[in-house]
């Protein structure tokens, strides 16, 4: 078989293998034997042989790689993830979350606008994030803006400047600086968003009127419902978030779309199986909504989460299994509301997590509390508003004053599979392949975020981002395996099959498993760009 043209400015590089995930000239993905030429240089694939083309028919001064029988894949979009840097880079930052997205396959990250300080609800909070974020990223990285109560007049300069959409808080976000958005906030944000091709997302939990609260304490962030229960028991936390909340806020969001009736309107993690008759239809009566839900929804449960197992905490809460199962089954929908599927990588120090003595990773007296925050009304300012070191943790296993939020940056392509297979195995039908994977993780998210012009498709022309993934790798994750920052998630101990092996972003290669280093090359520095162009769709 005869190369493919190689002619170029500068040097190819070689990809193949026996099966790849292609993107079609309709949109459509497939199953192929693939050769890809990609260019260092500009970052693009540049030619693409839908077949197996052997060493032989290049130039020796090309470098080629037949990964067979492992399959190379699009880079991985995951369109939601907490990077908390300036601010509150102690729980997460752009150096050590990027790296752990790159040892997954993860070549594109979407930063949410809050946790960091400032939080980017405001065109100079954008510029101090951007300005944090550089020489730090090891895969691209883009961003976006938030809506908060008074900030209308700075959405349309941060759209102008390059952030993807826009989220915010129908219930308090667990940070002050951050706070929840009323009817009237989210009308505004939908007028002056209305023309603009832009998503504007929805943390979407509110509580009902007819909720059985504390009573009006509730508004000042005290607990949502008041727990009925031991603090340490998942149930307790679980029945204190029930899934009205979600519903509520979804309905008061579909109410309000026909100020916008194009704007696409998004909601984030999606947990309560509640929801989806409720935006099928909205969707079926012409309302631009979607919806995306988790990893850890889709593959943790309420039924198997120990007392006091803190790990699990996020917020809304991970549900039931028979929950679960109908999360899957909308996956397996072609007219489906729930269209991606992301991390929502929200991490913070162990501390916050208040996890019981078994379950940590440090010494015990090496506790401090790093900041105020009310995530489920429980108020951990200490005396004074001091910052102190403490030598007891007080409220270990206490689901209502631990912060929420799981990590697993990086770890969504084999959580995914895994469940996937085992799921397959036990029968289900309309189970997602690994091309359906594809389309969740990279092609629908980078949709999502208006890159699909060159982002998440194996496709000539657009950014070289390639992930290679063994299908048949099984392996356990321990807490040292761990790339971000702090080595906390309720996914440690798991087995998984499926390793990511390579990935590379725009024609370069950034990790190597079994490598050195951790699996970045020694002396290596990192490559990722921010994604600043204005969206166009």
């Amino acid at each position: 078989m005869s190369a493919p043209n190689v002619s170029s400015n500068g040097p190819l590089v070689v990809l193949a293998s026996s099966r790849a995930v292609l993107t079609l000239p309709d949109d459509s993905l497939v199953v192929s034997p693939a050769t890809i030429l990609v260019s260092p240089v500009t970052g693009k694939i540049v030619s693409i042989v839908p077949a197996l083309v052997p060493r032989s028919s290049f130039p020796s001064s090309i470098s080629y790689k037949d990964y067979s029988p492992r399959i190379l894949i699009p880079g991985l979009v995951d369109a939601h993830v907490h990077l908390n840097e300036p601010g509150r880079t102690e729980w997460e930052g752009f150096h050590t979350g990027t790296k752990a997205a790159a040892s997954g396959g993860v070549t594109t990250v979407i930063d949410m606008p809050l946790n960091a300080i400032p939080p980017t609800t405001t065109l100079e909070g954008f510029k101090v994030k951007l300005a944090a974020s550089q020489g730090q990223c090891w895969v691209d990285v883009g961003f976006y803006g938030g809506v908060v109560p008074g900030n209308a007049e700075e959405l349309l300069p941060l759209v102008e400047a390059g952030v993807r959409g826009f989220k915010g808080f129908l219930i308090d976000s667990g940070v002050e600086e951050f706070p929840a958005i009323s009817s009237t906030d989210i009308a505004l944000a939908m007028t002056t968003l209305k023309d603009t091709p832009t998503t504007l997302m929805f943390h979407a939990e509110m509580i009902p009127p007819i909720a059985d609260s504390v009573g009006d304490a509730v508004q000042k962030s005290d607990p949502p419902l008041a727990p009925r229960g031991e603090l340490s028991s998942y149930n307790t936390f679980l029945e204190s978030r029930p899934p009205a909340f979600e519903t509520y806020a979804v309905e008061e969001i579909v109410a309000l779309a026909s100020l916008a009736p194009q704007l696409h309107l998004h909601i984030v993690h999606l947990s309560a199986l509640e929801c989806i008759p409720i935006l099928r239809e909205a969707r079926a009566s012409g309302v631009n909504i979607t919806a995306e839900t988790c990893f850890h929804y889709l593959a943790l449960a309420a039924d198997h989460i120990e007392d006091g197992d803190t790990r699990h905490k996020c917020c809304p809460p991970i549900r039931s299994l028979s929950n679960q199962d109908r999360l899957w089954a909308e996956l397996g929908h072609a007219d489906g509301c729930i269209k991606t599927v992301v991390s929502d990588h929200s991490p913070c120090t162990p501390e916050l997590k208040l996890l019981p003595a078994h379950l940590q990773h440090v010494e015990e007296d090496s506790y401090q509390t790093m900041m105020r925050h009310s995530d489920s009304g429980i108020d951990m300012t200490l005396p004074n508003g001091d910052l102190a070191r403490l030598t007891k943790v007080e409220g270990q296993g206490d689901f209502f004053a631990a912060w929420g939020g799981i990590s697993s940056v990086g770890l969504g392509l084999p959580i995914l599979y895994t469940a996937a297979v085992e799921r397959a195995q036990d029968g289900e039908e309309n189970v997602p392949t690994l091309v359906d994977i594809v389309r969740l993780c990279a092609q629908a998210t980078a949709a999502q975020v208006g890159l699909s012009h060159r982002k998440g498709g194996l496709r000539v022309g657009m950014d070289a981002d390639v992930c290679v993934f063994d299908d048949a790798d099984v392996w356990t994750l321990h807490a040292g395996a761990m790339r971000w920052k702090n080595k906390c998630s309720p996914w440690e101990g798991k087995t998984f099959r499926g390793r990511v092996h390579e990935t590379w972003v725009r024609g370069q290669k950034v990790f190597q498993h079994g490598a050195p280093n951790a699996g970045f090359a020694v002396g290596a520095k990192p490559v990722g760009r921010a994604i600043v162009e204005r969206r166009t769709v």
